[in-house]
């Protein structure tokens, strides 16, 4: 009998004339597909520089849903008009080259396999896979230029060889978790950046210094004064003069020009843009208001730092827009003395070693995702609180991952309000912490009222970080006096992930340090993907849902139906249920 996996897998066989792909029309779950189903269309020839791919697995993410949610207005999308150039979604992939361009040959072959690091970029432009480019939630695809020789190089990263199609397409989503702990600050004013000093009402003509990353080893290019302090505005010129750095005066801005200002001297800044222009560092003298610590905040470009520089109390809170802290990995640092270097020291991405760490809205995928990284990869945390608001759901996490941690020396508790009580939940985390609040926050739901809630429960040195995918344009209302004083709190975000980030989980994978599979709840065919896609939407399952799309006829499956579905799949599950290759290989030898 002809073994039906091991033909899949050379990859040697005919292909057909055309395949199933799910294109997305516009906004709303109503857009996806023709009536709910996916559609068929030709499969083309790879071009002379083009690979023809297989797709093996996709899993499905909330950023699917986002898309489905924005349509064209999607910030990854740029207003493109789906109608006419519907996108086909799916950016957590596996795939295998199934065809090669005659100019490729030397290059790949027929059967090698891949993943693919979704945040691309080609001559400058944000392509991302199963965004601006056909995803995974299709059979088959062509790939050229973009992907093949982007602004970083080939995205396409050789899979482990003896990995599953599920295991290595769920390093994407992996990585971008493993990416919020290995993120490097900044620690000066930006080289060759631009920085914008903004003084206010009550900046006092302080001695103010900046006593390094402003010398001939390191400088911006480019300086912008807002009524500076006369002494300062004239030390900074002089040094300015001599290092021959360029030096702009916009005096008397209120907060509400900060963007238009800016914007005649820097075209298309702002992180919304997709171009990430914007200042490197804006730094605010003195206890600035509200308004003006978010419209300065919004002026800073990807990867831009607000340096908050005030010995007195800063008035009153922010609305900080979160939805940018998050996309584009921006930092708010601050001290209460003069020199405006003083503000910028390591900043910690990873978790504190022996600490204590409260994973916000730990309920779904990404959720148990952070919190079984925290468990086998470390540095360990001491103490563990994964919490979510009303959902049951956060009891399987607590069923999964308890015994591993205990074992391991990590306390893991889970919590939700609705058991507790508003009063008696606040109670139960300040009790766990001995009244000294967490070293660790990781914002996991899309929640302003979590991040305003989060900021109030931090240990001195603590780190919040603000994983969740809130939209551009979503405030939350900040106190940032921590920031600057004694306490030394930080706000960071992470988003996404970095070729380096995807290697280290393929490294992971492969050495066994880390099973992606253990965060499969549920699998599908290609015809599972509206429904796998909507069960995300609803929070249905507390794991990843993975698509095989080359098996057609197999609806949105949870893994505990497959004991009456698919008892010889079922059969192959780890104990507690968990996806594993063995499972997968039975999967596609029945279905396929």
């Amino acid at each position: 009998m002809t073994d039906r996996l091991a033909e899949y897998r050379l990859a040697q066989g005919p292909l057909p004339d055309d395949y199933w792909l799910w294109p997305l029309y516009g906004k709303g779950f109503e857009n996806l597909g023709l009536d709910g189903r996916p559609i068929r269309v030709p499969l083309q020839e790879p071009g002379p520089d083009q690979l023809l791919v297989r797709h093996d697995a996709c899993g499905i993410c909330f950023s699917d849903v986002k898309v489905i949610r924005a349509g064209g207005g999607h910030p990854r999308l740029f207003g493109r008009d789906l109608k006419t150039e519907p996108v086909v979604l799916g950016h957590e992939v596996a795939l295998t080259v199934v065809g090669v361009g005659e100019n490729l040959r030397a290059q790949y072959a027929v059967g090698q396999r891949f993943v693919v690091q979704a945040e691309i970029y080609y001559q400058g432009h944000n392509l991302a896979y199963g965004y601006m480019l056909q995803g995974g939630q299709s059979q088959y695809s062509l790939i050229g230029d973009e992907v093949l020789r982007g602004d970083h190089g080939c995205y396409l990263l050789p899979a482990p060889p003896d990995s599953g199609y599920s295991q290595a397409a769920l390093t994407e989503p992996w990585a971008c978790v493993e990416a919020a702990y290995r993120i490097h600050y900044r620690q000066s004013i930006k080289p060759g950046g631009i920085a914008w000093i903004v003084g206010t009402f009550a900046t006092g003509n302080h001695p103010y210094t900046i006593s390094r990353g402003f010398d001939r080893r390191s400088h911006p290019d480019t300086i912008i004064l807002t009524d500076v302090p006369p002494a300062f505005a004239g030390w900074l010129r002089t040094r300015a003069a001599d290092l021959g750095i360029d030096v702009i005066t916009m005096d008397g801005l209120e907060a509400c020009d900060f963007r238009d200002a800016l914007a005649d001297l820097v075209p298309c800044c702002g992180p919304d843009t997709g171009t990430g222009e914007g200042v490197d560092d804006l730094i605010v003298l003195g206890p600035a208001d509200g308004d003006l610590l978010a419209n300065a905040f919004c002026t800073l470009a990807r990867g831009g730092m607000l340096n908050i520089v005030s010995d007195l109390p800063l008035p009153e809170r922010a609305a900080i827009d979160t939805g940018w802290l998050h996309y584009d990995h921006m930092t708010i640092i601050g001290t209460t003395g003069f020199d405006v270097a003083a503000s910028y020291g390591p900043i910690r991405s990873k978790l504190a070693y022996g600490g204590r760490c409260w994973m916000m809205g730990a309920a779904g995928p990404m959720g148990h995702m952070h919190v079984q990284r925290a468990i086998e990869v470390g540095p360990r945390p001491a103490l563990i609180v994964a919490t979510n608001r009303s959902s049951s759901r956060i009891d399987l996490l607590g069923e999964r991952y308890a015994a591993t941690a205990r074992d391991r020396g990590t306390e893991l508790v889970c919590l939700t309000e609705e058991t507790l009580g508003a009063e008696g939940f606040r109670a139960r985390l300040v009790e766990l912490t001995d009244s000294e609040g967490f070293d660790d926050i990781v914002i996991l739901a899309p929640s302003i009222k979590a991040i305003e809630e989060a900021a109030a429960m931090l240990a001195p040195g603590g780190i919040i970080n603000v994983f969740a995918g809130l939209t551009r344009g979503t405030e939350a209302m900040l106190d940032l006096n921590p920031v600057i004083d004694g306490r030394q709190i930080r706000f960071i975000g992470s988003s996404g992930s970095s070729i380096a980030d995807m290697r280290s989980m393929l490294v992971m994978v492969e050495q066994g340090v880390l099973s992606t599979n253990r965060s499969v709840a549920a699998i599908s065919g290609l015809d599972g993907v509206y429904d796998g896609i909507y069960a995300v939407s609803q929070g249905t399952f507390p794991g990843k849902i993975v698509v095989y799309p080359h098996i057609v006829g197999l609806g949105l499956t949870p893994l505990p139906a497959l004991k009456e579905r698919l008892p010889d799949v079922y059969a192959r599950l780890g104990e507690g249920e968990v996806w594993t290759v063995e499972a997968e290989e039975e999967l596609l030898r029945s279905l396929l």
